[in-house]
Parts: structure tokens; sequence; C-alpha cells
């Protein structure tokens, strides 16, 4: 309110109205009088009715509100702080997971690497011994073959050769040896 009568009293020293020569200045004719007393009406109309200090009110409740606004976006900003620190905390749990989940695939990878050599390996070694036993197959084969072939031509020669040399009581003695060691072996 002093500031406001400051004020006032500045304007009336510093008026133009005192440079108005040749009309007295508190007479009604001169205009610069009128306009002096009007705004002086006008202030005192606006300290009658308080607007100054409507004003400041309305001025501090916007303060107010300004505060509780900046409150707010500190509460918001230290809200999202908290989030973004939250998901960069998730981000890098999920990281690591992602890491120990890419570690472990590699290890099974190579561990499954090695059962399959492993497996080959054995595969390999008992196809080697299928080989081996079909090779002595038929190698025992081919000898039997080769056994009976050469017994067959033995007995044919030994027929023929015997055939030529032996008689008829020759041979009905040997058919007799043949029947008797026949039946002991039966027995």
């Amino acid at each position: 309110m002093n500031r406001i009568m400051t004020i006032a009293a500045a304007t009336l020293v510093a008026s133009p109205s005192l440079a108005a020569g040749d009309k007295p200045f508190l007479s009604l004719a001169n205009t610069d009088f009128v306009v002096t007393i009007g705004f002086l009406v006008f202030i005192g109309v606006l300290l009658y009715f308080k607007v100054p200090s409507l004003l400041m009110g309305l001025l501090d409740k916007r303060a107010e509100g300004i505060r509780s606004e900046l409150d707010e976006a500190k509460a918001l900003r230290e809200e999202a702080q908290a989030l973004l620190a939250s998901y960069e905390r998730r981000q890098r749990e999920v990281q690591e997971q992602a890491d120990r989940i890419i570690a472990h695939a590699k290890d099974e990878a190579v561990l499954a690497g090695e059962q399959a050599r492993a497996d080959l390996e054995k595969s390999i070694a008992r196809r080697l011994v299928a080989a081996e036993d079909q090779i002595a197959s038929a190698q025992a084969s081919a000898v039997k073959e080769v056994r009976d072939r050469a017994i067959a031509v033995a007995i044919k020669a030994a027929r023929d050769v015997v055939a030529k040399q032996m008689t008829a009581k020759d041979a009905a003695k040997s058919i007799d040896d043949a029947i008797a060691e026949v039946g002991q072996k039966l027995h």
C-alpha cells in the first residue's frame, strides 16, 4: 500500500500539468488537473475495493498453484526416474538371463556334439566288428566250401580208385563193416 502512495505522489510531482503555463493548476479548466484528479479517484476506488490485496491474493494463489504443480512435477520426475531405474534393472536382469541361456545352449551344443561324436565312434566300431564278423563268416564259408569241394573231389577220386581196385568180395566186406559201424553208433 505504501508503494501505491509513493507512485501516486511521484506522479503528481512529475506531472506535465505543472508545465501548463496560462491556467492555474488547481482549476477545473486545467485538463491536466482533471486527469490527475481522475487518476487519484481511480486509485482510491482500487484501494477501497481492495483490488491490490485481491490481486496479491490471486498472484499468491497462482504462485501456490505453480509451486504445487512444480512439486507434483518433481514427484512425477522422481517416480519416472524410479521407473526408469526399475526398467534398467529389469533390462540388465533379462540380459543376464539371456546371456546365461546362450551360454547354457552353447554348453549343451558342445555336449551334444561330443555325444554325437562318441555315438558315431561307437557306431563305426560296431560296424567294423560287424564287417569283421561278416569277413570271418565269409572266410569260414569259403574255407568250408573249399573243404567240402575238396572232400567231394577226394571222395570221387577215392571211389574211382577203390572201384578200380576193389573186388566183389572186398565190396561185400566193406558194406558189412559199414553196417556194423552204423549199428554201433546208433546204440
